[in-house]
């Protein structure tokens, strides 16, 4: 075989393995998922964020035919679960609950090893939730001023806990604090759950923590709300008055998304996108969402970049001004 024979023949096999592949790659693509997909929530299981990923994921393995699966990778304020997906396969079986902690973190932490705005694939934002402000029954406060009073006239007596170093929970604390020129100790723990255990058992006696993990244990008298950071009253608990209402202008909403790690396929974000949006936007899912005090946030991928980049800014300049830092 002469040499130009040689070469032309290996090229002819090399584009045929290269469209192989590239066919290879579409039917993939096109067949996804045919596996179970694993869904990371950053925090312990038993909080608020799991409780709303346990929702989502209900809806999109019956529209998507495949279980979604929860996996609880807590740590380092969501930093641990959230590198954990950034370093993983970009195929679409690894996702993530994306935390707030994707826009506070970086003011909170100087070296973190992965770039939340360059190391993932957005897909859709997913919920807001408030943080609602929530004492143990021995605290003698029953509103937020009362509570500023008590802690002015007995400094350093009070502890808060949080569900982690830089998350809403304990941001939204710092910000308490600074806005009252009050001093509370910070208990840092894994998650709202285990927080949310000590504060029922004396340990601790307050928590900011997201309405769906924590308004059971108030309906139940374990705990006692003094207020909820949303701008209005949440209309299925309209009794508890809003933290703003005491401190004007104070609001948090901790919201979260859904995100791949980067380089994951644009038809498996589509496909994704289109089916929480679709989740999203069902009345009966919104009501669902309602009842536990969250709100849609259906989004596009680009909406979402946005969304994170315009939040880190805010949150950069929120932290600075608290003067919230790592314990």
């Amino acid at each position: 075989m002469s040499t130009a024979s040689f070469i032309r023949n290996s090229l002819v096999s090399l584009v045929a393995l290269v469209c192989i592949a590239v066919a290879g790659g579409a039917h993939a693509q096109a067949g996804y998922p045919n596996k179970p997909v694993k869904l990371v929530v950053p925090f312990a299981a038993g909080g608020s964020t799991t409780l709303l990923a346990r929702m989502l994921t209900e809806r999109l393995g019956q529209s998507m035919g495949q279980p979604f699966v929860i996996d609880n990778r807590a740590g380092a304020g969501g930093n641990v679960g959230m590198e954990y997906v950034a370093r993983s396969e970009p195929d679409g079986y690894t996702l993530l609950l994306a935390p707030i902690g994707m826009a506070t973190n970086p003011a909170l932490y100087p070296k973190m090893s992965f770039d939340p705005q360059k190391d993932f694939a957005p897909i859709s934002l997913y919920a807001g939730v408030p943080n609602l402000l929530v004492v143990h029954p021995s605290v003698p406060a029953r509103n937020i001023g009362e509570l500023i009073a008590y802690a002015k006239a007995h400094p350093g007596k009070l502890t808060y806990a949080s569900s982690g170093v830089g998350t809403s929970s304990h941001l939204t604390a710092e910000m308490l604090k600074s806005a009252a020129g009050i001093f509370i100790l910070h208990i840092p723990y894994r998650g709202g759950a285990p927080a949310m255990q000590d504060l029922m058992g004396g340990q601790v006696h307050m928590l900011f923590e997201q309405v769906p993990s924590v308004l059971p244990e108030v309906q139940s008298g374990r705990v006692r709300a003094l207020g909820i950071t949303s701008t209005r009253r949440m209309p299925t608990a309209p009794e508890i008055p809003t933290v703003a209402e005491s401190l004007a202008g104070f609001e948090v909403n901790a919201w979260m998304g859904i995100a791949a790690p980067k380089g994951t396929s644009p038809q498996i974000v589509a496909r994704l996108n289109a089916e929480i949006v679709k989740v999203l936007n069902d009345p009966a899912f919104q009501a669902q969402l309602a009842r536990v005090g969250a709100t849609a946030m259906p989004s596009s991928p680009t909406d979402y970049a946005k969304f994170l980049a315009s939040e880190t800014t805010r949150w950069t300049r929120i932290v600075k001004a608290s003067g919230a830092r790592l314990d």
